[in-house]
């Protein structure tokens, strides 16, 4: 019990609350609690981003200004409008032309006249539209597997799938170049993740061999074309090391998906295996096929498990009635039109034997439409993008952490649009503008 003075007793019920809470601010002050640095509490503060504003500055002390965010005007294809100017246009991966596309685009059009421009739900409850059931028969049947489920994100996809099949107990061998997404499902599962050597067959041979035994589920990944260097993976012998070991084996065709094979059937169709021997099979909707999103196929019992279960799908509005559209549209076109394909493969063909004549690095590109040139130091990089946009060539750099130190470079997306005019242009542009690049930074 508080005894209090005579001259406190008197106070008012408000004076009395006054006195307490100074007291009381008193003896907060006395236990000298530690001051919390601004770093933690507030986003302007935090050293990550504080790093961001310095590369900007460098950037700018550079006189290259901001490289990010162009706003392009219009269908991005084989040229894009930038700032009211025309630029021959590396930088999209609409390989196969369909985003544009009239029939595509029309097909689209007529879904939001049908469905509207969302499907408003989750399609576990309430959100499922014919044309999602549609969508997916199309993609099971175009990969040539039983079933397919669709995602609303192309990232969120790997993330979600990888994240949700594998766990604690589980083994995760990944390429040691594979995408962010299968990294963080990877991180999210919880498994043992260790990456193999790139397209090392061999390496992982001997990680099973060693470590097969301590795991319960073990699941291999590779992708069909990576992306940041334009190689394809040795999907046989994969094929040959999951069915040996009793692995799981995971296919990222998200560039491979409408551009290998000669009717674009992707990585199995390139190299004459059978599509039931891979256990997931993923692609994204927004390169070859004019949209956006991301799938899985494989068998049906996968399929009917991940719709039933996995969070990002159960817990995520279903991919828009338009978006849906364009896919089905793109799909049922190339089925008829092979011959983008074919003149999409002649197309990067041609860049990539330009390229190595005029002794540019194209370091392990080979059949596919992604090239890079490879110039190893980052503001090299920054510097030769720059200079080509300056001459009317719009090309993205990538340097570390995207790819590994020292390996700075441009990547090429080449289209079935782009003509031979341009691409002659843009090989002997380019290799005017790396021979005046200073030799170190």
């Amino acid at each position: 019990m508080i005894n209090l003075s005579p001259s406190v007793s008197q106070l008012s019920s408000q004076e009395k609350r006054s006195l307490l809470a100074e007291l009381l601010r008193k003896k907060a002050q006395s236990l000298s609690l530690p001051e919390i640095p601004a770093e933690y509490y507030q986003f302007n503060q935090f050293p990550e981003y504080l790093h961001l504003k310095q590369q900007q500055q460098e950037l700018t002390a550079l006189g290259l200004g901001n490289p990010f965010f162009r706003a392009q005007e219009g269908i991005a294809n084989d040229q894009a409008r930038i700032g009211g100017q025309d630029y021959i246009n590396y930088a999209t991966y609409n390989y196969l032309g369909m985003c544009g596309d009239p029939i595509v685009s029309q097909f689209a059009k007529e879904a939001i006249d049908r469905y509207g421009t969302s499907a408003g739900a989750s399609r576990l409850l309430s959100g499922e539209k014919v044309i999602h059931q549609e969508l997916e028969r199309e993609i099971a049947d175009f990969i040539g597997v039983e079933d397919s489920i669709v995602f609303v994100g192309g990232h969120a996809t790997n993330v979600t799938t990888v994240g949700h099949l594998f766990g604690q107990h589980d083994l995760i061998l990944h390429d040691a170049l594979s995408h962010n997404s299968l990294m963080q499902g990877a991180v999210l599962s919880g498994a043992t993740a260790i990456a193999f050597p790139h397209n090392d067959c061999q390496a992982l041979e001997r990680m099973l061999r060693e470590r097969r035994h301590r795991y319960q589920r073990v699941l291999i990944i590779v992708e069909g074309v990576y992306s940041t260097d334009g190689d394809i993976a040795n999907l046989p012998e994969f094929v040959e090391i999951k069915k040996r070991h009793k692995a799981f084996l995971m296919v990222d065709e998200a560039h491979s998906i409408g551009v290998l094979g000669k009717h674009g059937r992707g990585i199995s169709e390139y190299f004459g295996i059978n599509p039931h021997d891979v256990d997931l099979w993923m692609g994204t909707l927004s390169k070859s096929f004019a949209s956006c999103g991301g799938y899985i196929a494989g068998s049906q019992a996968l399929i009917e498990y991940l719709k039933y279960t996995a969070p990002g799908f159960v817990f995520s509005v279903g991919i828009s009635p338009p978006n849906a559209a364009s896919v089905i549209a793109a799909i049922r076109l190339l089925k008829t039109e092979s011959k983008r394909v074919e003149q999409l493969h002649q197309r990067a063909q041609l860049f990539l034997t330009l390229a190595k004549d005029q002794g540019l690095n194209t370091g392990l590109s080979q059949d596919s439409p992604v090239i890079p040139i490879i110039v190893g130091d980052s503001w090299k990089s920054v510097q030769l993008s720059q200079n080509l946009f300056n001459r009317g060539i719009n090309v993205p750099f990538m340097f570390y952490p995207s790819v590994p130190k020292n390996g700075a470079r441009l990547r090429f997306f080449i289209t079935c649009n782009h003509t031979e005019e341009q691409i002659r242009y843009t090989v002997d542009t380019l290799a005017e503008e790396v021979a005046k690049l200073p030799e170190n930074h």
